[in-house]
């Protein structure tokens, strides 16, 4: 059965890692859980780990994270839905908000449940997902300020994850401008500047991150060791925290080119094979892993001499050349993943999860 597997020490050794590095520059690092999509196994082993504050987009998920470790300052990531309010107040200590209507009915749930809901209020910064247009702020600030049951806690952005915009010394000199004119005009403390997440790490090692800048939120990271701003894995950080392992469950020397009329497979795709010899044949084999777990470009095999030639709903086939490895039905091959693999195979039913 396929499975994916969670390196523990590879996990610590990250989370020391990003936990000495935000220490040195006296930011509160928040760990992104939503990778882990509330397996509860995955999240003890993390929570294991000497953490304060965890972020997820899924009530679910915090509600799970609540289960293990009701100490834990968790926090919404995602701007609530009218109907998952009485949740977000019950599991989220913090949530992250757009909407003066949202944000009045989040006060009055908090009241019923004799609480004090904190909030962050996210900013537009130019990548056009979540967050209030800059002319808008002040007005924002000045009704949601009238609530008795909300506690603005911060002030927020969130860049890179739709089109990819960086997050640039100057998109976070104008937050922290944000917090401050807050500050004067209403002559309230704003505790957390939250501009950083895993793309703007790079922005430390450069010296570039303005101090304003004390709340990071960082989930890919601290998963995969991954320096977004540059496409590669940072320096003494771990890639392979999760590695996905799959059977063989059919191998055969077979020809590269299929054979009969060719129409469109189950994705609507079409393949041509005019450069390739259609005598030519090599091994392959047949994995219990498909396209209802992961799309095969965001999983690479461990061994380089092998590659995945094609998938289905359940199972890809993988071209094992001449086998010079000697494999057999029944082995496990080994692959790697990037965010996307990650996720999608933690959210499979169908994937085992184990701990190593």
């Amino acid at each position: 059965m396929a499975y994916i597997e969670l390196n523990i020490n590879k996990l610590k050794a990250n989370y020391n890692y990003l936990e000495k590095l935000f220490k040195k520059h006296d930011i509160q690092f928040s760990v992104v859980t939503k990778l882990l999509c509330g397996n509860k196994l995955f999240l003890s082993e993390l929570l294991k780990l000497d953490i304060s504050q965890v972020c997820d987009s899924r009530v679910s998920n915090l509600r799970t994270i609540k289960a293990i470790n009701p100490a834990i300052e968790t926090i919404y990531i995602k701007p609530p839905a009218k109907r998952a309010v009485k949740s977000v107040v019950q599991y989220a200590d913090i949530s992250m908000n757009t909407e003066v209507k949202t944000i009045q009915l989040l006060s009055e749930e908090a009241r019923r449940q004799g609480k004090k809901h904190k909030i962050i209020i996210m900013i537009e910064l130019g990548e056009l997902r979540e967050g209030i247009m800059g002319e808008d702020f002040m007005a924002f600030y000045e009704e949601v300020f009238k609530l008795d049951n909300i506690e603005v806690v911060g002030i927020g952005t969130n860049l890179t994850c739709l089109y990819g915009v960086l997050p640039s010394p100057d998109k976070l000199i104008q937050l922290c401008l944000y917090e401050q004119l807050v500050e004067a005009r209403f002559s309230r403390h704003i505790p957390f500047v939250s501009g950083g997440s895993s793309v703007t790490i790079p922005l430390i090692f450069q010296k570039l991150l303005p101090k304003g800048i004390n709340h990071f939120r960082v989930g890919e990271t601290l998963f995969l060791g991954t320096d977004l701003y540059n496409s590669r894995t940072i320096e003494k950080m771990h890639s392979d925290v999760f590695k996905l392992f799959v059977e063989i469950i059919e191998l055969s020397e077979k020809p590269q080119v299929p054979i009969g009329e060719m129409g469109q497979n189950v994705e609507g795709q079409t393949f041509e094979f005019d450069e390739i010899d259609p005598g030519k044949r090599s091994y392959r084999a047949i994995v219990d892993i498909g396209l209802l777990d992961v799309e095969e470009g965001h999983i690479n095999p461990v061994d380089e001499d092998i590659s995945v030639v094609g998938a289905s709903s359940d199972m890809f086939v993988i071209d094992l050349g001449d086998n010079g490895k000697n494999y057999k039905v029944g082995d496990l091959l080994e692959f790697r993943m990037d965010y996307m693999g990650v996720l999608r195979t933690i959210n499979s039913r169908y994937i085992d999860k184990r701990v190593n």
